[in-house]
Formats: C-alpha cells, sequence, structure tokens
C-alpha cells in the first residue's frame, strides 16, 4: 500500500475524514483518508500518494505533485 496513489474523492483534512480511491489488487477500493501533514487540506480531485497504511482501510496521505 504504502507508495501507492490514488486520488481524493471527498476532502482531506484537519478534523475530517476524507475518502480516497486507490487502485490496488486488479481493481480500484475506497479507504478513508487522512492527510499525513495533520493541517493540510487535500481537495477532491487530487493525486496523493500513500504514506501510512492502517489496517483494515485506513491511509495517510500526502499531494503527490507540488502544485
Amino acid at each position: 500500500m504504502v507508495g501507492l496513489l490514488g486520488r481524493v474523492t471527498g476532502t482531506v483534512g484537519p478534523g475530517l475524514v476524507g475518502e480516497v480511491i486507490v487502485r490496488i489488487r486488479g481493481g480500484a477500493e475506497h479507504f478513508l483518508a487522512y492527510p499525513a501533514a495533520g493541517k493540510d487540506r487535500i481537495e477532491p480531485g487530487t493525486v496523493v500518494m500513500v504514506v501510512e497504511h492502517l489496517p483494515p482501510r485506513t491511509v495517510y496521505v500526502t499531494a503527490a505533485y507540488d502544485g
């Protein structure tokens, strides 16, 4: 999981439980998402990288590209 790219489908940010979709195991799966840097806000549509995975369905993410 760590290092995979995904796309934000529900805003990720402080005080929010966001959602990302990640292509894995030949399909696409949704995960609950939190920002790796606690103060970041990541809007829907942003490509993110998984930096930590807490099984079964929680990930911490950061924006994959500066922009």
